[in-house]
């Protein structure tokens, strides 16, 4: 049962007033493609469409923004000093210094990162709730800000992969299972289990199980897409808290995801995880986890093929001209 008359019913109302994705858009753009032997490069295109709402659709303003959170249970799963590890993360890209930072700067991406409170780390989730309701719900709200750049496609992903442990918690949580889905070190296999059993009984609401189990970054994550979905903004997914907070908002309706794809998986369980929300990866490089390398790599081909796809329809008026 949902909980009435609290911060998380915001969330619900928003997500029951979502708008569709424009399938019309999308058949328009395989109309355009149709003949053209693309394969995969065509339904990235059509996907384009239907969630920006035009046809062709090409990417003006891509952009990265990563989240930076700090978790308590991090101490005990042997971070020697995980708060100055994660301003270091944050101040790296800042600095230009990142994979990421060039990454985007030689593809023309923009790049935000959001500090979330680093000096405050969530609650050690296998031990209590990690966020109160109303700080669950105002991280959310936070992360909204997130899609007020002017980007038409977005990628979203976190700075480091502090927040993964929480995420397949999470994940294990809204599925049901347990962490023996799971690839990781016994320290962090056991703090799943001990947090699932900690919390038995009140997942079966996805916001509770989120602000139980998820850190900062998730909330913000899933504010991030939910505002997308509002401002016909395409998103990519990048690593696992994103891949959870997808399955936070897809446990509440299904639809809410229609207008995402997901970069790529960290792992075998990353990618059973993801296809039981419908997600399949677009790349396989082996560079999936924090700091959004494969999420960038996946923009710059959705741009390619919003690109074509631009190309395609002129040549197809073209032709019905002549």
């Amino acid at each position: 049962m949902m909980t009435a008359g609290l911060p998380f019913d915001d969330v619900r109302n928003l997500i029951r007033q979502l708008p569709a994705v424009d399938a019309g858009a999308g058949k328009r753009v395989r109309e355009d493609l149709a003949g053209a032997s693309l394969g995969r490069i065509a339904d990235l295109a059509a996907w384009l469409a239907a969630a920006t709402g035009r046809a062709p659709a090409r990417v003006a303003r891509p952009v990265v923004a990563l989240f930076a959170a700090t978790h308590a249970v991090s101490r005990r799963l042997g971070a020697a000093d995980w708060i100055a590890e994660a301003r270091a993360g944050v101040e790296d890209i800042a600095a230009g210094a990142a994979p990421i930072s060039h990454l985007c700067a030689a593809n023309n991406l923009g790049l935000n990162v959001f500090d979330l409170a680093l000096e405050l780390p969530v609650e050690d989730f296998a031990r209590a709730p990690a966020l109160e309701e109303r700080a669950a719900a105002a991280t959310m709200a936070f992360g909204m800000e997130a899609v007020a750049t002017g980007a038409d496609l977005i990628c979203l992903g976190t700075v480091d992969n502090a927040g993964d442990p929480s995420a397949m918690t999470l994940l294990s949580g809204l599925a049901g299972t347990d962490g023996r889905e799971w690839e990781g070190s016994d320290a962090v296999l056991q703090v799943v289990d001990d947090a699932l059993k900690l919390h038995a009984g009140h997942l079966g609401d996805p916001l509770e199980a989120l602000r139980r189990l998820g850190g900062r970054e998730i909330a913000a994550l899933a504010g991030a897409i939910l505002a997308a979905r509002t401002q016909k903004v395409a998103v990519i997914l990048d690593g696992l808290p994103a891949t959870a907070a997808a399955a936070t908002l897809y446990r509440l309706a299904p639809g809410t995801l229609d207008h995402c794809l997901l970069a790529a998986t960290a792992s075998t369980p990353h990618r059973k995880a993801a296809a039981r929300i419908g997600l399949e990866p677009i790349l396989e490089l082996g560079v999936a986890g924090g700091g959004a390398i494969a999420g960038a790599l996946a923009a710059g081909l959705i741009r390619t093929a919003g690109d074509i796809s631009v190309g395609m329809a002129e040549v197809r008026r073209r032709r019905s001209r002549s």
